[in-house]
């Protein structure tokens, strides 16, 4: 009995050593990308308190008091640093400057700043932006961009809603302010506010497929959400663009991010489904909803994927006004357009 006692307290003390040097890390972390005025005074804080986490524990005895004090240390930076506001006035880079916005008047909605950059390289760029009142009466069908560029697992999805011939896509972002770059790291530590891009496809998907160096990868697929579904989706990005142009939000690398965020919005607005490794991996979630039948399933899911990409079809649309409907020109799932062949 001794002897499992001994190994019982010895893997709840590693347990709990291992448990303390992962929040010790995170909040030197949190301290050093916080809000705290000057960068040498924000690692010196981030050093000081892990040097005096190591005080801490080989100062006091017994450990079980030490331990009680740091919990109520690491408490206290962890309601700090959930204090920490979001803010919609920074010098934003230019294409994330412009937020857009939403009225809602019965069955027709009215799309403020739907963006459209003309661009010439993926940095250089004339800003365009324009407003738009569709019918939910005619929104008729929903798909699901995907975009890769670094690997299967990790991928960028948009949501584009249809109404007819026409479409209107969600690209949910990073708000950076000029001169900075997407760091994964950064993202966990509030150092940048959310986005909802609402955009017309020509921006949002040629951006990632002619402009940038190297190209991405970007996949279309439709889905099988009916109509009504659809309707109470579009109804909560809505919603949600309008509450952040008056109360702005953070970004998380794990938790609200561009995937993470649709399956919340797609639960608000009762489309509850089922929690998956797949969703935080997600370049992944093509196939999670091709699983779940809410894809074409007529075809294998390689074959699916294969026939779905739009990198050439894109860059051959180029600037046309029928961007969206040449791209689409028979994909998986999607009839042909009136007067053009499949």
């Amino acid at each position: 009995m001794k002897f499992w006692k001994t190994i019982a307290s010895v893997v709840g003390c590693t347990l709990t050593g291992a448990a303390v040097l992962v929040m010790t890390a995170w909040a030197a972390l949190a301290i050093h990308y916080s809000n705290l005025p000057g960068s040498g005074w924000r690692t010196g804080a981030a050093v000081a308190f892990g040097g005096g986490v190591l005080a801490l524990f080989g100062l006091v005895r017994p450990w079980r008091r030490a331990l009680s004090l740091y919990l109520l240390g690491f408490a206290a930076i962890v309601f700090w640093w959930l204090a920490i506001p979001a803010a919609n006035q920074r010098d934003w880079q230019p294409d994330v400057a412009v937020l857009p916005s939403a009225t809602i008047d019965g069955d027709r909605v009215t799309i403020r700043n739907i963006r459209n950059l003309e661009y010439r390289t993926e940095t250089d760029f004339t800003l365009r932006y324009y407003d738009k009142t569709f019918d939910l009466r005619t929104l008729d069908g929903l798909d699901l961009i995907a975009v890769y560029w670094m690997g299967d697992a990790i991928a960028h999805t948009m949501l584009s809603f249809k109404f007819g011939e026409e479409y209107v896509t969600f690209s949910i972002e990073t708000r950076k302010e000029r001169g900075e770059g997407y760091s994964s790291l950064l993202g966990f530590f509030k150092q940048y506010e959310l986005i909802y891009i609402v955009g017309d496809e020509r921006d949002l998907i040629g951006v990632r497929t002619t402009y940038r160096n190297p190209p991405e990868d970007v996949y279309l697929y439709r889905t099988r959400m009916d109509p009504t579904r659809a309707r109470a989706l579009l109804l909560e990005y809505l919603r949600e663009i309008n509450d952040l142009s008056r109360e702005p939000a953070w970004y998380n690398t794990l938790t609200t991010n561009c995937t993470t965020a649709i399956f919340r919005r797609a639960r608000l607005a009762g489309t509850a489904l089922p929690r998956s490794w797949k969703i935080l991996l997600s370049g992944y979630v093509p196939e999670y909803l091709y699983d779940l039948g809410g894809l074409d399933t007529s075809l294998p899911f390689a074959e699916l994927r294969a026939q779905s990409r739009v990198n050439d079809r894109a860059r051959a649309a180029g600037q046309d006004p029928a961007f969206s409907l040449r791209i689409r020109e028979g994909l998986p799932g999607m009839r042909p357009q009136p007067g053009r062949g499949a």
